[in-house]
């Protein structure tokens, strides 16, 4: 049986990746799928990392599929943001 998850170890999982992004080798910036849907208050940052566990026990399961499977966001949504997130460039630091 797991043990509950409580608000403040949601926020704390988090606290290392405060803007969501992420330094490739380059120096270049990649912000995630999951840290986009965050940026645009698709969803909260607990929903995300609900759907990141979900996905962790669902091999070959999209992000966007264990959100909308748990309710935390419509699946069209998924796929509209889904869409723009596409078109984000990567960005120079």
């Amino acid at each position: 049986m797991r043990p509950q998850t409580s608000h403040n170890d949601l926020t704390h999982f988090f606290e290392y990746s405060g803007l969501g992004l992420q330094v490739l080798e380059d120096g270049l910036l990649q912000m995630s799928f999951g840290e986009y849907l965050v940026s645009q208050h698709a969803i909260t940052r607990e929903q995300l990392l609900k759907g990141l566990q979900l996905q962790d026990q669902s091999p070959g399961v999209k992000l966007g599929e264990c959100l909308a499977k748990l309710g935390a966001i419509a699946y069209p949504l998924v796929e509209a943001h889904l869409k723009n997130w596409n078109r984000v460039g990567v960005v120079e630091a």
